[in-house]
């Protein structure tokens, strides 16, 4: 039996009575080195699956808090006989977070999709129910719907790009990309929101770059939206200027997009690549953000085998940096 159980990747314990004869290394590392030979109430304290052992038959039941405060398991109870049960520890951490990003997904879209079609219907209800409106007041409600259509267009857009993406995340490009080349694309495309806010562009990228393998469309659109948030978020004046460089470093071709902007608090750090999460919500949408733009980065660099690091502090800037690996 012990050999049995010591093979397997998941934390095991045999009881017998009310005893644990035994643990394998697993459940030896979760509930702790001195448990066989204790009574399994001590060596399980946790309400809920003591319950489910003490029933003393085969069932299962989804718990959290063994081990750890945030880890979920699934335990499974298999009577075996002669007073001797056999429990299970099957853990479930991964597969509970990801619901919950599903449902917070979900709950996210919807809300982003709302705000503006409830605009969008309340400025067509009063156009249609109000025939003496203003000239002014018709031009300034009809823009606004636009503005919120196009808003809601753009929500959608990111989503299919992030739904492309995600279904080739296991698939490595293989075309040779000219990050020059990449830069320059991208630096062109933010030109005329640059110009708007009177914020500068300057690129710096040494001359005998090495290629890498990549998707040229989605590497332009990964600065095309870091670009955009840093000409949205961290030009707060004329005086204020965008730097993007890159270089080599060792085997990988380094690019670094960084601003002098308002910073970014380092809780939020962490949150940034999650869908919808904005530092400042209002602000974000006021600025024609739509809280997908770095999620669609993440995604882009993993698929590309690179790695993305913001770094950033409260009036001094943020820097975005991106490694991705030189195909020579």
């Amino acid at each position: 039996m012990r050999a049995v159980i010591d093979a397997l990747d998941e934390p095991i314990i045999v009881v017998e009575g009310w005893l644990v004869r035994l643990a394998n290394p697993r459940a030896l590392e979760l509930l702790g080195e001195g448990i066989e030979g204790r009574d399994v109430r001590l060596a399980i304290r946790h309400p809920q699956a003591l319950e489910r052992i003490l029933a003393r038959s085969s069932g299962e039941i989804d718990v959290t808090g063994i081990g750890d405060p945030g880890r979920s398991w699934r335990l499974i109870v298999e009577d075996l006989g002669a007073q001797t049960l056999l429990v299970r520890l099957v853990e479930r951490t991964n597969l509970v977070a990801a619901e919950k990003m599903r449902v917070d997904f979900v709950a996210n879209a919807s809300h982003e999709l709302r705000t503006p079609l409830a605009t969008i219907i309340g400025y067509a209800e009063t156009l249609s129910d109000s025939g003496d409106l203003p000239d002014d007041v018709r031009v300034g409600f009809s823009r606004t719907i636009g503005d919120e259509a196009r808003r809601m267009l753009q929500i959608i857009e990111d989503l299919m790009s992030l739904s492309r993406i995600e279904a080739d995340r296991f698939v490595a490009p293989s075309e040779l990309v000219s990050i020059a080349d990449v830069i320059a694309a991208s630096a062109g495309n933010t030109g005329l929101l640059a110009g708007s806010r009177d914020c500068r562009v300057e690129t710096d990228v040494d001359a005998d770059l090495p290629a890498v393998r990549g998707d040229f469309r989605q590497l332009v659109q990964v600065f095309d939206n870091l670009l955009s948030n840093a000409t949205r978020y961290g030009c707060p004046d004329t005086s204020c200027a965008i730097r993007l460089s890159a270089r080599t470093q060792g085997g990988f071709v380094r690019i670094d997009v960084a601003d002098r902007g308002p910073g970014i608090a380092k809780e939020h750090l962490p949150r940034l690549t999650e869908r919808f999460y904005r530092v400042d919500a209002a602000r974000s949408r006021d600025s024609g953000g739509t809280g997908l733009g770095l999620a669609i980065v993440k995604h882009i660099v993993e698929r590309h085998r690179g790695t993305l690091e913001i770094s950033s502090e409260p009036g001094a800037g943020t820097t975005v940096t991106i490694l991705l690996p030189s195909a020579a």
